[in-house]
């Protein structure tokens, strides 16, 4: 059953209030003890839950952007809106992680500089509030995750993945400042440096998503497989081809299909098909599809012998994933056909001509058009 958006814009919105609450609180807490203590790696930390909360604001600026009706400039709507937000997140946490790495060299090098070389010193209470915020940490990422799921949010899933993350960072801060306590071991400086390179690590994994997302991926194999059957399943589609999806952000699809037919059908008949598929695809899949047609032709003695010769290629060849929309005319004397590739084939250009040619000698009186596929959703 789909999630309504009013309902996932405001589970979206309750989600990262709740975790602009909690963070602020943690970067008060660590702010505090990290400055009293004199300790980077916990300011630092406190910086990193500080980018946090702004990346929860940011999640509710592009949600509410997102659900914008569509316009005229936009006809699709603004749901890409949420890929831009997670960029405009990832800059931010990768400058957090600049800010920790150049904060804690400095650290490092005006303790070996100074001459008295002077620890960090905690206080019973500052350990226990770090440990306190490690598992207010672990609550919140576990809190995200579960929310990110049940709306189908990227952006909530990452931030819950991120937040127990950053349980871990916080947790090797504590282990820093129990060091400092018990064996008075300088790691402070060294810490926030790896604290700093895996919030920068954190930065250019949600980079790559959001550019993942913005340039256009395949959609998930398993659904796209399911929404084939369920085209094919309607009562006159004797196949479905060329299944193209195209995104405009979390659950707003816009597709396309073809799907064989038998040639005598009526257009009055076709249409009724048709119209069961969106009506299918819309319901199910919270999809605007639309729909081409291939004619079945494959009656004649002719049309049988060239579709024969087309598989033995197709068996000669692994990388041919799939031949449809197949039609010989022999009036005209032509015939055309598409051809799926795998994106393993690197010449699919030159393998059609070769298999025109060899089609063209075996038929010379005929004309073959043969239109490249790519494989937008077979693999």
């Amino acid at each position: 059953m789909e999630t309504k958006p009013i309902n996932r814009e405001k589970t979206i919105i309750r989600t990262s209030i709740i975790g602009i609450i909690a963070n602020i609180l943690l970067v008060g807490f660590k702010a505090f003890v990290g400055f009293i203590a004199g300790s980077i790696s916990i300011v630092m930390d406190a910086l990193n839950n500080l980018t946090d909360a702004l990346s929860s604001i940011i999640t509710i600026i592009g949600t509410k952007l997102s659900n914008k009706k569509p316009d005229r400039k936009h006809p699709f709507g603004h749901g890409r809106v949420e890929y831009i937000t997670s960029t405009i997140i990832a800059v931010l946490i990768l400058f957090a992680g600049g800010v920790a790495i150049y904060e804690s060299i400095v650290s490092i090098v005006e303790y070996f500089t100074s001459g008295d070389k002077t620890l960090p010193s905690f206080a019973w209470y500052s350990l226990v509030i770090i440990g306190v915020a490690i598992l207010v940490k672990i609550g919140i990422g576990i809190f995200y995750k579960i929310q990110g799921k049940k709306v189908q949010s990227e952006a909530l899933k990452a931030s819950g993945t991120d937040a127990l993350f950053d349980a871990i960072l916080s947790t090797a801060t504590l282990v820093g400042a129990i060091f400092a306590v018990t064996l008075h071991w300088y790691v402070e400086g060294y810490l926030g440096i790896i604290i700093g390179l895996f919030i920068i690590k954190s930065g250019i994994d949600v980079l790559r998503e959001s550019f993942s997302s913005i340039i256009g991926e395949r959609h998930d194999p398993e659904e796209t497989k399911n929404m084939l059957t369920d085209i094919s399943s309607v009562p006159g589609v004797k196949g479905a081809y060329d299944l193209i999806i195209h995104s405009y952000g979390p659950n707003k699809y816009v597709g396309s299909v073809h799907i064989g037919v038998d040639s005598g059908l009526s257009a009055k008949e076709i249409q009724i098909i048709e119209r069961n598929i969106a009506a299918l695809m819309a319901s199910k899949y919270n999809m605007f599809m639309t729909v081409g047609i291939y004619a079945d032709n494959v009656d004649s003695k002719l049309s049988k012998e060239i579709r024969s010769k087309i598989q033995e290629f197709m068996k000669n060849n692994p990388n041919i994933l799939q031949m449809h929309g197949f039609f010989v005319d022999e009036i005209q004397k032509f015939c055309n056909f598409d051809l799926v590739f795998s994106f393993n084939e690197k010449e699919p250009e030159q393998r059609i001509e070769e298999i025109r040619n060899a089609l063209q000698e075996a038929y010379p009186d005929m004309t073959f058009y043969i239109q490249l596929d790519r494989d937008y959703s077979l693999s």
